[in-house]
């Protein structure tokens, strides 16, 4: 078994705010996440895939086509957007980078078989800050 990796960049604003809670609550929970104006991220995604090598190609995945799916279907619907307000994938959602990664989860492993008959999604590692990331492994 290989593990293969990708990673993508992309900027997004978001706010962590429950609006069943009050002002203060929110601001005690989420501190300056908080913020009524929003605030942004320089996320970068690690997608890790699993296979076996193709004997013919010596790919578990074409690299280029996983870049391809990636930006298609996540980063050109992610990058230089408001999380809440303008991806419909996140819509009634809180826009915590967990939550996130969970939805780009539910895409690319629905999607990575338009590209391979063989590699399964492994791992997506999203960093919101060069010191703090999620892992999710589905």
């Amino acid at each position: 078994m290989v593990f293969l990796s990708r990673q993508e960049h992309f900027n997004a604003a978001h706010k962590l705010y429950n609006p069943n809670w009050s002002e203060e609550k929110n601001t005690e929970v989420f501190g300056p996440c908080a913020n009524a104006n929003w605030h942004g991220h320089n996320f970068e995604m690690i997608v890790t895939v699993k296979g076996d090598p193709d004997p013919d190609t010596g790919f578990v995945v074409d690299l280029k086509k996983l870049s391809i799916l990636i930006r298609n279907e996540i980063v050109d619907k992610v990058d230089h957007k408001n999380l809440n307000l303008d991806v419909d994938f996140m819509q009634g959602k809180m826009a915590s980078t967990e939550n996130l990664v969970i939805e780009f989860w539910k895409i690319l492993s629905e999607k990575l078989p338009t590209i391979t008959s063989s590699a399964q999604l492994h791992c997506i590692k999203l960093y919101e800050t060069p010191r703090n990331y999620v892992e999710y492994y589905g």
